[in-house]
């Protein structure tokens, strides 16, 4: 059994919105490595609290972090260098896979569903993958995924996945035609989590907002050069996602 655990960077508003993207990350782990995960996890906090003196506990959610608003007593500058060193963390761990979708929402027609459309592809690819046994570790014949993500929008997701397990239209390489080919491998609705008690959800925050920043990075990231923390992550990108994009970013 495959988990992949998923977050967001930006929104799915397409008028008067404050971001020009919406972007998921999803990081995939074998069922057999969930415990070395969780424990790197922590390595990687306890790490974070002998450096910069973060709390075990505190919650990583890296927009909110990055905020000049944000209650922690650390300079912005440390803040970044937190959500880098995180980032560093991640790449040294090769039995894990992240997915990467973004949207652009500049000259998407009015009605386009961001949301659905970029949750879709997810499920998609996450399917193919395990399909195709890509991602890392046992090659058993019978895997399965599940999904795991924040506590929002779990009614919509529910929906979703549920008629892709029915309906699933995928058009052939011309365009001009559809194979039905609904959900197999994934199973289960989506599990939500509160992401301040799960690790591997704040992971995932964090790969989807330096995502973002690597596509469209805030003045200050750019300043800072933080918008390049993203190709940290190369060795353990789902590169097969899109053979588009040197990272394997599904761009739509």
């Amino acid at each position: 059994m495959y988990l992949m655990y998923v977050d967001e960077s930006g929104d799915t508003g397409l008028s008067n919105s404050p971001s020009n993207y919406f972007a998921l990350s999803g990081i995939v782990v074998h069922e057999l490595k969930w415990r070395d995960l969780v424990n790197d996890l922590l390595s990687i906090r306890k790490y974070l609290k002998s450096k910069y003196g973060i709390g075990m506990r505190e919650e990583i959610h890296a927009a909110e972090f990055l905020r000049r608003s944000h209650p922690t007593a650390l300079p912005k500058n440390i803040r970044l260098q937190i959500l880098r060193d995180n980032i560093r963390g991640l790449s040294g761990l090769d039995y894990i896979s992240i997915t990467n979708i973004v949207i652009s929402k500049q000259g998407k027609p009015a009605g386009y569903d961001v949301f659905g459309n970029a949750w879709r592809a997810l499920f998609q690819r996450f399917e193919n993958t395990l399909n195709y046994k890509n991602f890392p570790g046992p090659a058993n014949s019978q895997d399965q995924g599940i999904v795991f993500c924040d506590d929002t929008s779990g009614k919509k997701l529910n929906q979703l996945i549920r008629r892709m397990a029915v309906y699933n239209p995928i058009p052939n390489m011309g365009g001009t035609a559809y194979r039905q080919l609904p959900l197999r491998a994934i199973i289960e609705d989506p599990n939500m989590r509160n992401s301040k008690e799960s690790l591997p959800v704040q992971a995932a925050d964090i790969c989807a907002f330096m995502l973002y920043q690597h596509i469209d990075p805030n003045a200050y990231v750019r300043k800072k050069t933080g918008h390049g923390f993203f190709h940290v992550l190369k060795p353990i990108l789902n590169t097969r996602a899109s053979n588009k994009n040197p990272f394997g970013i599904v761009m739509l």
